[in-house]
């Protein structure tokens, strides 16, 4: 018994020492990268869990490679039967707004809730283009923060030139929020500001939410931990700051978020609608920045927003007001 909780205090000791020492772990265990769930499917062949579906990949820097998949919206179903991957990246210019969704961490394009709002999002009539960052799924590169935001921007534009004008939203999930805010960041200080934001289950910044993940809590009360995993996270280059980048931002913004979100807490999709309100008085903007909130009694948490049944009307509403 001595030995037994000997072990369990010497392996509970050890796990800040190991991440003083390794600081890579914590950037590793945010991204989640190396967990490609579902595995079993073939990213190259996106038809055996979406239909309507073009497969391709983009060079958005030497040496990275990364996936995208490409739904066409359901107007455009009968006309895709055997059409090659130049008649879908056409189909970009045809005049219905273009939805790009960065995904949160783990696994690929190809997990479950995230196939499932696409095939939502497509009979609504929306084009929607699901990018795995480098490093996940079957894209090259290791991820970092500059590096999925370089990834999302070189899609954008390339969405941009493709689209001949159409209306291009950004859609975040989750980690995914962080790299859509440092994508129109990005744009807006390039003189452009993107089209529109939809933010879902979106966060203060990331270190908030590592913070209050349950594996770190039963560390916080060891004095020094907390400030080291701020360290290590500013080592790492790993802030996603949505709380700062809506500071700036000009573009219209819709938030989704559930009361029981387990995952990232409702009070920081909260604070972010203020912080967004706020930005465009003092901008003197008058664009759109909604939130929209899930009770908990729908049980949607973190990843099953997708489950409402108001979601297209709730898109659509958003979308409809920004068209130029």
């Amino acid at each position: 018994m001595k030995r037994a909780v000997s072990f369990l205090i010497t392996v509970y000791v050890s796990v800040p020492v190991i991440l003083y020492l390794f600081p890579w772990i914590l950037g590793h265990a945010i991204f989640a990268h190396l967990l490609r769930f579902p595995l079993l499917v073939d990213l190259g062949r996106p038809e055996d869990v979406l239909n309507h579906t073009c497969n391709f990949y983009l060079n958005t820097e030497e040496g990275v490679s990364v996936g995208v998949w490409h739904t066409l919206p359901a107007s455009q179903w009968e006309a895709s039967a055997g059409r090659s991957p130049e008649w879908y990246q056409e189909t970009l210019g045809d005049g219905r707004p273009v939805i790009i969704y960065l995904h949160g961490n783990l696994g690929t394009r190809a997990i479950n809730h995230r196939v499932e709002l696409v095939k939502i999002l497509s009979a609504a009539g929306y084009h929607v283009l699901s990018l795995d960052y480098r490093g996940f799924g079957d894209s090259t590169g290791e991820p970092s923060e500059t590096g999925l935001t370089t990834d999302a921007l070189y899609l954008y534009n390339w969405v941009k030139k493709q689209s001949s004008g159409s209306l291009v939203c950004l859609w975040g999930h989750s980690l995914g929020t962080g790299v859509a805010t440092n994508t129109a960041v990005k744009m807006q200080e390039q003189g452009s500001a993107v089209d529109a934001l939809i933010l879902e289950a979106p966060y203060t910044r990331i270190g908030e939410v590592v913070a209050i993940h349950p594996l770190a809590k039963m560390y916080m009360f060891l004095p020094g931990f907390e400030s080291l995993v701020w360290n290590i996270l500013e080592m790492n280059n790993i802030v996603f700051a949505n709380d700062k980048n809506l500071k700036t931002l000009t573009s219209p913004v819709l938030i989704l978020h559930a009361e029981d979100d387990n995952i990232v807490p409702y009070h920081m999709g909260l604070k972010l609608h203020q912080i967004s309100l706020e930005a465009q008085k003092e901008h003197k903007k008058d664009v759109k920045v909604e939130m929209i909130s899930y009770g908990a009694h729908l049980g949607f948490s973190h990843n099953d927003i997708y489950l409402d049944p108001n979601l297209p009307v709730v898109v659509g509403r958003f979308l409809q007001t920004l068209k130029q």
